[in-house]
């Protein structure tokens, strides 16, 4: 396997040393942006800029120990602190939302919808008159909002993949040999591809449980009392879900601590699903995301390694891959 891969009709001679956080945050909002606006931006467009910069903080400051202490506080927003930035940043991202809507309001034909805020306005003209309806004006920004959100789990998700990928070299040539013996490097992967490699699949799974990118889960609310191994849980009440406690269970996953892809792996080599994979939580309220960020890290992680030989400026055995923010999220150190 050579070290420079073909791109296209491209070809890369010489190594290049980067830092993937910008690349990575542009393909995946890119991605969103033609979901929700029916619009892929260049990357050195401004606006495209901005609202990368902004969601790349937003998940910072969510990763600091203050909002982790302070989100549960009803006293929280009389209290200086990053959270004042965090609210800032959300009004700027409401803003270009609704600018966005705007937009589609003017240019909307009900007859020919093209993205995701076309389908919701059209769904908001027919039920005008259902008091009832969930489909308002303040639900549809905070959808896009939400579905905004995912960006930055799913680009630092990607990082810290990379980052494991230069740690373990030889995890790394064997789902290269089997793109190269179930792709080849002569078309691009599909879903497809993903039941006909389950080494690839189980690096994918492996990743996403050894981050832990969401510890604790994000807070959710009981809609009724619940009793619970002799505790009552009033109604109302805001409870989180010990993530880390199920994706590194000793019984399920041997060495939890350790990165290991024979964990989604059986005595044959094909996948195994595990129940205990819960990395986008579980139940009614898990990531709206979900199916969508499986897709990107298969193919996003699958192309990179079809395209490009991965090698680290550094010897592997001296790579940290711990988190260097434990809060409500745990992002990759930078390299």
């Amino acid at each position: 396997m050579s070290l420079a891969r073909a791109i296209g009709v491209h070809s890369i001679a010489n190594c290049v040393d980067l830092d993937p956080t910008f690349l990575l945050g542009c393909v995946r909002c890119n991605v969103i942006c033609s979901i929700l606006f029916q619009h892929r931006f260049e990357y050195n467009n401004e606006i495209f800029l901005k609202v990368i910069k902004r969601l790349y903080e937003n998940f910072m400051i969510l990763g600091t120990a203050w909002i982790q202490v302070n989100a549960f506080s009803f006293i929280i927003h009389y209290l200086p602190g990053s959270h004042n930035k965090l609210i800032e940043k959300i009004i700027e991202q409401k803003k270009f939302i609704l600018e966005k809507v705007k937009e589609h309001q003017k240019s909307l034909d009900l007859n020919n919808p093209q993205d995701f805020i076309d389908y919701f306005l059209i769904k908001m003209e027919k039920e005008k008159h259902n008091k009832q309806s969930v489909f308002t004006m303040d639900n549809l920004i905070i959808m896009v909002m939400d579905i905004f959100s995912g960006t930055e789990t799913t680009s630092s998700t990607l990082r810290h993949a990379v980052l494991l990928l230069l740690k373990h070299p030889e995890v790394t040539a064997k789902v290269q040999e089997e793109i190269d013996r179930m792709i080849g490097r002569h078309r691009s992967p599909c879903m497809q591809d993903r039941s006909h490699m389950p080494y690839t699949d189980a690096v994918v799974h492996e990743i996403q449980r050894y981050i832990d990118l969401l510890p604790i889960n994000l807070p959710h609310a009981v809609t009724c009392d619940v009793n619970f191994r002799n505790y009552l849980i009033p109604r109302g009440t805001t409870i989180l879900t010990s993530l880390t406690s199920v994706l590194h269970d000793d019984k399920e996953f041997p060495n939890p601590e350790v990165f290991d892809p024979g964990h989604f792996l059986d005595e044959c080599g094909n996948f195994k699903k595990s129940d205990y994979f819960m990395v986008f939580s579980a139940g009614k309220r898990m990531c709206v995301g979900e199916a969508l960020a499986r897709m990107e890290l298969f193919l996003f992680l699958t192309i990179i390694l079809e395209k490009f030989t991965l090698k680290s400026v550094v010897d592997p055995k001296d790579i940290d891959t711990t988190a260097i923010v434990n809060g409500l999220i745990s992002v990759p150190p930078p390299y």
